[in-house]
């Protein structure tokens, strides 16, 4: 059993390096730890914004999140080599495209989160990731799920319904991701989940962190103060 720190990773879920670098420079500023570049962003610009943000901030950890399905060596590789630290492949891709990523992270150095979006069972395709060598479990519930499920009346799921099942049943850091209220997000700690993302562009919303003048930035940096003051999370693996 070891223990991590809480943190914060923002995903920058915008369509323009511009965009992403002003976020992401808000963020820094407010105390975020890691910077992620959404799937919108990789679609929109490619590996030219993941080089951005390196050449913008050059020690921070930047999460590629690539949802990879196949060419899973290729893609990590790219992604590495343009200075992303950490890459996403998904639970349902075929095994040997989760082992070829894990291989381009260990030849890079570069960390694998693995997402178990779209799993029949969310607490096996965590524990699949993981035995498939997997550094990280992303437990998450998509868009279009929780959408088409409330459309019809019915109560979407949200990530904490298994999160505790979830990180039980793996050894290494999870991270909660979908739909989750800027509350819900900042107690997944509470739940052994210490990797606590945050959607961006933000809508601070909440009555907790809602300040007087509306400062998104100063909103965040509450947020961030509180995850970091939560203190050390046990993690039952090693973490990278």
């Amino acid at each position: 059993m070891s223990a991590m720190k809480p943190i914060v990773q923002i995903s920058l879920d915008v369509t323009n390096i511009k965009e992403a670098l002003e976020t992401a420079h808000m963020a820094m500023r407010a105390g975020v730890d890691w910077l992620e570049a959404g799937t919108p962003l990789i679609l929109a610009e490619g590996l030219r914004c993941v080089e951005a943000l390196r050449a913008e901030f050059p020690n921070t950890p930047i999460v590629a999140d690539l949802k990879t399905m196949d060419g899973g060596y290729l893609e990590a590789e790219m992604m590495a080599k343009a200075g992303a630290t950490h890459v996403v492949v998904m639970s349902q891709a075929h095994e040997e495209t989760i082992r070829c990523v894990v291989q381009a992270g260990k030849d890079y150095g570069c960390g694998v989160m693995g997402d178990n979006l779209g799993s029949a069972d969310m607490v096996d395709g965590a524990k699949r990731l993981e035995d498939l060598g997997c550094g990280y479990v992303i437990h998450h519930i998509g868009y279009d799920e929780r959408r088409g499920i409330a459309a019809r009346g019915e109560r979407a799921p949200n990530p904490l319904d298994q999160l505790k099942e979830v990180v039980a049943a793996v050894s290494v850091p999870v991270q909660a991701v979908g739909g989750l209220s800027l509350e819900q997000a900042v107690q997944t700690p509470e739940y052994g989940a210490p990797l606590v993302v945050l959607g961006a562009p933000l809508v601070i919303d909440s009555d907790r962190f809602q300040t007087a003048d509306g400062n998104v930035e100063a909103s965040l940096r509450k947020i961030c103060d509180s995850v970091h003051g939560f203190g050390d999370v046990r993690v039952k693996g090693e973490v990278d």
